[in-house]
C-alpha cells in the first residue's frame, strides 16, 4: 500500500513523527489508519531504515531517517482521518518499488517478499502421474521402477511453510482479538493437522526415494523443527481454550507480531533451497533476521513476565500470574523453533553452497 504526500503528491509509504506513549512499532501503524485506513498486525523488529530530505514550509530541507516495520494487513477501513487528504493504491512489490523516489525505500520495498497464500492439502500435494504409455508397455513401468527418483521435497517444504504463515497469521489475530476466539483456534488446529500431513509424506519420502536433494538427516531435521514450530503455535491456542484467556497483554501481542514475521521470513526462505549456491547470500541474511528477531522476542517476553510478576504482586492473583507465564512461555517457544529452522539452513548452506 503506497499512499500520495500532502506536499508533493509522491508516492509514500504512510509515516510520521514519533508518538508519545506509544513504541516505534504502534506508532508505525497508528499511522498506517491515521494516513490509509489500515490496520494490521505490526511486528516490533524493523526490517530496516531509508533516508531522505524533508521539505519544511519555511522553504528548507531536512534530512530525515525513517525507520520501517513490517505490518501484518487486516483490513482497510471504509473512512479514516485523512481520507480526503491523499490517495491511496495497492501495488505489487516491484510496481511499488519502481513508484517510490527514495533509493533506501526502494531497496526496502525490493527486498520484501509476501507471504504465500495457503492452499489446501489436496492442490497442495500432486498426485503420482499414470501416463498412457506406461499401461499401454507393462516394460516401460518395469523400467521406470528401477530409475531412481527424487521425491517432492521442494514442494512438500514449500506447503509446509504455507501452514506456517496461516498458522501465525491465525494466532497473531486471536492474539489481537481480530475474530472469535474460537475460529481462530480452530484454524490453527487446522493448519497443524494440515502440516502433520506434509511432514509425514516428506517422512516417507527420504525412505522411499533413491535420490534425496540433501542428507537424509538434513532432510528429517529441517521438516522436523519446522513441524515444532507448527505444533507449538497449536499448542499455546490449546492453552488459551483450556484456561479460558480472553485478554493478552502488548507484550503478548509484539511477539505475536514477530511469529508473523518469522513464519514470513522462513517462507521466503524455504523455496531458496533449490539452489543453495546461487541464493546462498539471501538465505544468511534472512536466517540472520530470523536470529535477530528470536533475540527482540527474548527481551519482550522477559519484559512482559516482570510486568505480569509486578501486577500479580498488587492483585495477589498467583493463578492468572502462572496462567500467562504459560502463555509467555509457549509463545517464546514457537519463536526459537524460528530460530532453529534459521540453524539447519545455515547449516544446509554451509554444507552445500
Amino acid at each position: 500500500m503506497l499512499i500520495t504526500s500532502r506536499d508533493t503528491g509522491r508516492w509514500v509509504i504512510p509515516k510520521g513523527n514519533p508518538i508519545v506513549g506509544l513504541a516505534s512499532h504502534e506508532a508505525a501503524a497508528q499511522e498506517a489508519y491515521e494516513e490509509a485506513g489500515i490496520r494490521g498486525i505490526p511486528c516490533p523488529t524493523a526490517v530496516g531504515e531509508f533516508g531522505y530530505r524533508k521539505r519544511r514550509r519555511t522553504g528548507r530541507y531536512r534530512d530525515m531517517i525513517v525507520t520501517v516495520f513490517p505490518l501484518a494487513f487486516v483490513e482497510q477501513l471504509d473512512d479514516w482521518p485523512e481520507r480526503h487528504q491523499r490517495d491511496t493504491r495497492w501495488f505489487t512489490l516491484d510496481r511499488a518499488a519502481e513508484a517510490v523516489n527514495e533509493p533506501g525505500l526502494k531497496a526496502l520495498i525490493a527486498a520484501f517478499r509476501e507471504p504465500p497464500i495457503p492452499a489446501t492439502l489436496a492442490q497442495r500435494i500432486l498426485p503420482v502421474v499414470r501416463t498412457s504409455a506406461k499401461r499401454r508397455i507393462p516394460m516401460l513401468g518395469w523400467f521406470q521402477s528401477l530409475m531412481p527418483k527424487q521425491g517432492r521435497f521442494f514442494e512438500l517444504f514449500d506447503a509446509h511453510a504455507a501452514t506456517l504463515v496461516a498458522g501465525a497469521d491465525a494466532l497473531a489475530r486471536l492474539l489481537h482479538g481480530e475474530g472469535s476466539i474460537e475460529g481462530q483456534i480452530a484454524e490453527i488446529v487446522k493448519r497443524e493437522h494440515e502440516a502433520d500431513d506434509i511432514t509425514r509424506e516428506v517422512l516417507q519420502d527420504v525412505r522411499r526415494v533413491f535420490v534425496t536433494p540433501f542428507d537424509r538427516s538434513a532432510i528429517t531435521d529441517l521438516i522436523g523443527v519446522m513441524d515444532d514450530a507448527i505444533d507449538q503455535m497449536n499448542g499455546t491456542a490449546n492453552a488459551i481454550a483450556l484456561y479460558e484467556v480472553t485478554e493478552f497483554s502488548p507484550q503478548m501481542r509484539d511477539m505475536a507480531g514477530i511469529i508473523v514475521e518469522a513464519a514470513r521470513i522462513t517462507a521466503e526462505a524455504i523455496p531458496l533451497l533449490r539452489s543453495l549456491g546461487t541464493n546462498a547470500g539471501r538465505l544468511h541474511d534472512l536466517t540472520a533476521r530470523l536470529i535477530q528477531i528470536e533475540g527482540h522476542a527474548d527481551d519482550i517476553h522477559d519484559t512482559g513476565l516482570r510486568a505480569l510478576f509486578q501486577a500479580s504482586k498488587i492483585s495477589a492473583d498467583p493463578m492468572t500470574f502462572i496462567i500467562n507465564r504459560e502463555i509467555y512461555s509457549s509463545l517464546e517457544k514457537i519463536v526459537d523453533r524460528f530460530e532453529d529452522v534459521a540453524n539447519e539452513i545455515q547449516g544446509l548452506v554451509i554444507d552445500h553452497a
